[in-house]
């Protein structure tokens, strides 16, 4: 069995009377590729914060690379390793698209800030070497040729692409993809797909992603998890999901014919 890299246990968001999602229990594995799915106002979004340090759960545990994790700072959490991107992109829209990626290194910068602003060799090691990795990333991510660019030019696709290179650049373990597919054609979606696994593969990262393109989820996850109202109805392989009746009752949809 491969070992857990994030583990939430009984975890629950509440806002005031209303429970955003009820007594949450999952973990993802090593080089997993696992999704998060649900209605919309399933709690999805606000599981995903949970994780990341926007919101401190109500009660429960968030567990990342076997630390509790939970209540810390965003910027902590990223410094243990996870990164995020959002269902709204949410780029630094008037800067380059190189220096959006060069940005996202600050978090693992050991030159002190006197060493910055004095340029004192350790500082100018450091950025030959965080102008060397955007480099890499964005020719990588096919993001070269526009690397000049600014970010809020680019079209669409790209600006998801984007978006997950400057969460890479973070040098994460852990990485959560708001719904990445989020307004594109088959074609794109498609091309998705196959950079995500690739993405997996080459830097040996564990993916949570939250998605509502059933093709691109069922196509790419190795297991799925399902939210209804803030609560787990369900968990299992794709082929299991697929013929869960709860889960066809709740978010796939049922045939009036049959029904």
């Amino acid at each position: 069995m491969r070992e857990k890299i994030l583990e939430i246990t009984n975890a629950t968001m509440q806002f005031g009377g209303l429970i955003a999602v009820n007594n949450l229990t999952m973990h993802v594995s090593y080089q997993e590729i696992v999704a998060l799915i649900g209605p919309n106002g399933a709690g999805k979004t606000t599981a995903f914060n949970m994780m990341t340090g926007v919101y401190k759960p109500t009660s429960g545990f968030v567990v990342l690379n076997k630390e509790n994790i939970t209540g810390m700072r965003p910027d902590m959490i990223a410094q243990r390793g996870m990164a995020r991107t959002f269902q709204n992109i949410r780029l630094f829209k008037a800067l380059s698209v190189l220096d959006n990626v060069i940005i996202a290194q600050h978090l693992r910068l050991k030159s002190t800030w006197p060493g910055a602003v004095l340029r004192l060799p350790r500082y100018r090691a450091e950025e030959r070497l965080m102008h060397e990795r955007a480099e890499d990333l964005l020719r990588y991510m096919g993001l070269w040729d526009v690397r000049h660019e600014v970010s809020a030019s680019l079209p669409y696709g790209m600006q998801r692409k984007l978006e997950i290179a400057r969460a890479l650049a973070t040098q994460p373990t852990m990485l959560l993809l708001d719904e990445p597919a989020a307004g594109m054609n088959p074609a794109e979606s498609d091309e998705l797909t196959g950079l995500i696994r690739g993405i997996r593969d080459h830097f040996e990262l564990t993916v949570l992603l939250i998605e509502h393109h059933m093709d691109v989820v069922m196509d790419i996850s190795d297991r799925i998890y399902v939210l209804d109202y803030g609560n787990l109805i369900a968990t299992g392989t794709p082929e299991e999901i697929q013929s869960n009746d709860d889960v066809i009752r709740a978010y796939l949809g049922v045939d009036e014919d049959e029904a």
